[in-house]
């Protein structure tokens, strides 16, 4: 074996890659005797609408009426504040250890009275009339096959934004993306023998009623019921052959466009007292084009339009 070479100390390696010593430092090292430019007064020119952190990813506990009742997710957190004409900027590091005191005492997760707040406080520890913040997070559910009961787990995307402002009522909006199966209605029409179908997503952007109680209803399942419920058939983890036969049937039986799922959806979500507002667009992924078929519909509740 040949031997091996004798390579110079870790200290030495450093040295040749670029690393120097430590030069003299005469800047101050206790906090208070630090320079704090972020807090500096004067006039700046411009009211900054938003100032913040945003892709922080943590940890995050979901709790659903559906199984599992509680799981913990990662989400993807956005925090920020309005910044005033004679303020020079905020301070970063508040934001992160509000994330850390909620992490810390067990009470950071997606229950929107949670989420509220964390919010108020957030504004508060900034010392500021305003915060907000946004949550991207999965979240998986049981379901199961239609006939065999065989359990897997299936996910959506989660989006819940909270805006608090002094002595204004909280601004909340939730949203759900899902996926659904569709089978083309022309496609049945014109073909002799079968109809092809396609993978689609549902994405609905909620603003819940100001009473809108969430120990009475998921938001979650209102959502995912309202896209799954009027596609074409529900996408699941795990099929034998009986469920198979029971869901390209159902597909078969209730053929959609993108067109129709957000009418339909639509028609659900406008019954749905919780809402106030929404917005739906489904996004099929064509099986027989290269090209994606895409719909939306706008639609508030208090204005009728």
């Amino acid at each position: 074996m040949k031997q091996l070479r004798q390579l110079p100390s870790k200290t030495e390696r450093h040295r040749i890659f670029g690393s120097v010593k430590p030069g003299k430092k005469i800047k101050p090292t206790e906090k208070e005797d630090m320079p704090d430019l972020q807090n500096k007064q004067a006039d700046f020119l411009f009211e900054l609408d938003q100032v913040g952190i945003a892709n922080v990813k943590h940890p995050i506990i979901i709790n659903s009426l559906a199984t599992p009742t509680e799981q913990t997710s990662v989400a993807s957190f956005s925090l920020s504040s309005s910044v005033a004409q004679d303020s020079k900027g905020t301070n970063m590091s508040r934001f992160t250890e509000q994330l850390q005191l909620y992490f810390s005492e067990n009470k950071l997760n997606t229950d929107l009275t949670t989420l509220k707040s964390f919010t108020k406080a957030l504004a508060e520890r900034l010392e500021s009339p305003d915060a907000l913040i946004e949550i991207e997070v999965p979240w998986f559910f049981e379901r199961r096959g239609p006939s065999s009961d065989l359990a897997g787990l299936n996910h959506a995307d989660l989006a819940i934004r909270i805006q608090y402002r002094e002595d204004r009522p909280f601004e909340v909006t939730v949203a759900l993306t899902g996926t659904i199966t569709t089978l083309c209605p022309c496609s049945k029409e014109i073909s002799e023998y079968s109809a092809h179908n396609q993978r689609g997503t549902v994405t609905m952007e909620v603003e819940l009623s100001a009473d809108f109680d969430e120990d009475k209803v998921d938001w979650k399942l209102l959502l995912l019921e309202a896209a799954e419920s009027n596609a074409s058939a529900r996408i699941h983890p795990v099929l034998k052959r009986p469920d198979e036969k029971m869901v390209t049937e159902q597909a078969y039986e209730n053929p959609r466009f993108v067109e129709d799922i957000v009418r339909l959806v639509a028609a659900d979500l406008y019954e749905a007292s919780e809402v106030k507002a929404f917005y739906i667009a489904c996004r099929n992924q064509e099986s027989i084009h290269l090209h994606d078929a895409v719909a939306s519909i706008t639609f508030d509740k208090t204005t009728n339009e």
